[in-house]
């Protein structure tokens, strides 16, 4: 049995979905027709197999991505909007007493400024099955490459955001039920059966050509034809659970990001990692490899955010 990470299994009470994180919902031709627009830099269903070529079965819930189900005449799996995400940090539910965390309290903290947000631009970086029998298909969005803790002008690696965003959220809120699951992925299927070796291979190379593609482009801001003529405005999203978003938090640290300040702020907080075995922060491995330079010492230097907030 595999008990969720969460901060503090014996005061998480009741399990809950909430969570903050990114919305990749498309409306689109082949599903559901009340999907919504929340980005259009990626169309996901380059990575779905909605004819079943390869894959043989699902799930009832078919296909959560790319527009979602549509159900009868064009697909027979339940009928459901498209709830593409990337969970940042589960939250579960809005009962302190259960182990959650109220949601006035969140949308404060979160219009604060107390919890930075950058322009978010993301890159999926692979799609792989995860390790449940039968495993489901995820599209992860991971730093690809390490951060340069050693050169302050570096660039930063791709989704580096997504942990920015998760370390400030796990230092700021100490609820019971806190945990993130798998991070960072997008679940676009779950149960898939494939036809044969042979076909999961192929399924996996097209997926691959696909990366590769989205790869050439690099790293793009979630933005929907609402909001796409705001110069920054690729944010994160408060959900009740994935069907059910409630909130949006535009960004409000805002680009460029290769002063020395918003540098070292970025830096010191993706110096550090939460291991969910110890369930404690460990140095992040390039970090830790860098601990001798000059830039990781300087980071031991108070509270970056209160000092930005002060000014």
């Amino acid at each position: 049995m595999v008990v969720p990470p969460v901060l503090d299994p014996s005061k998480s009470k009741v399990d809950g979905l909430a969570f903050l994180g990114l919305s990749l919902s498309r409306k689109s031709e082949q599903g559901h027709p009340d999907s919504v627009t929340h980005q259009t830099a990626f169309d996901l269903n380059e990575v779905c197999d909605r004819k079943y070529e390869y894959i043989f079965s699902t799930n009832d819930d078919g296909w959560l991505v790319g527009g979602g189900e549509p159900g009868p005449p064009k697909s027979y799996k339940l009928p459901a909007k498209d709830s593409a995400h990337v969970e940042v940090m589960r939250i579960g539910t809005y009962n302190p007493e259960w182990g959650g965390i109220a949601e006035q309290e969140i949308v404060d903290v979160m219009r604060s400024g107390k919890i930075l947000i950058p322009q978010i631009l993301v890159l999926p970086t692979a799609v792989v099955a995860n390790p449940d029998k039968p495993p489901e298909l995820e599209i992860r969005f991971d730093m690809p490459t390490p951060v340069d803790f050693c050169d302050m002008k570096s660039e930063l690696p791709p989704n580096w955001q997504l942990r920015f965003i998760q370390n400030q959220l796990f230092k700021h809120f100490q609820n019971p039920s806190r945990f993130n699951p798998g991070s960072f992925h997008s679940t676009i299927l779950r149960k898939a059966e494939f036809r044969s070796q042979k076909h999961e291979e192929a399924y996996f190379a097209m997926c691959k050509a696909v990366i590769t593609k989205w790869a050439i482009d690099g790293p793009k801001p979630l933005l929907n034809e609402e909001n796409s003529s705001a110069e920054y405005n690729s944010g994160i999203y408060l959900f009740t659970d994935r069907t059910k978003i409630t909130h949006f938090f535009p960004p409000n640290f805002l680009p460029p990001y290769d002063t020395d300040e918003k540098r070292q702020t970025i830096l010191s907080f993706l110096a550090e990692e939460w291991d969910e075995k110890t369930l404690s922060w460990k140095k992040a491995p390039a970090a830790e490899q860098s601990f001798g330079s000059k830039i990781i010492q300087a980071l031991d230097c108070g509270n970056p955010i209160e000092k930005l907030m002060a000014k």
